[in-house]
């Protein structure tokens, strides 16, 4: 996703508030990725946290309660 929405690792890291180095980490599978930093993800790219772990190919995020 963030490749299609033309962001570089540095934009993202900085969203996260974490090191580029670390970032590059959770997306080549090198560290798992914290809860909390897949639901900033999920709310940055307007999907749900299934869809970024692959559970559903639906990018319609949850509706919030």
């Amino acid at each position: 996703m963030r490749e299609d929405s033309d962001f570089t690792q540095k934009d993202i890291a900085a969203y996260l508030q974490c090191d580029q180095s670390l970032y590059s980490k959770y997306e080549r599978g090198e560290r798992d990725v914290p809860l909390i930093i897949m639901i900033k993800l999920a709310l940055f790219y307007n999907t749900s946290v299934d869809y970024l772990v692959g559970i559903t190919d639906n990018k319609q995020p949850y509706e919030r309660t």
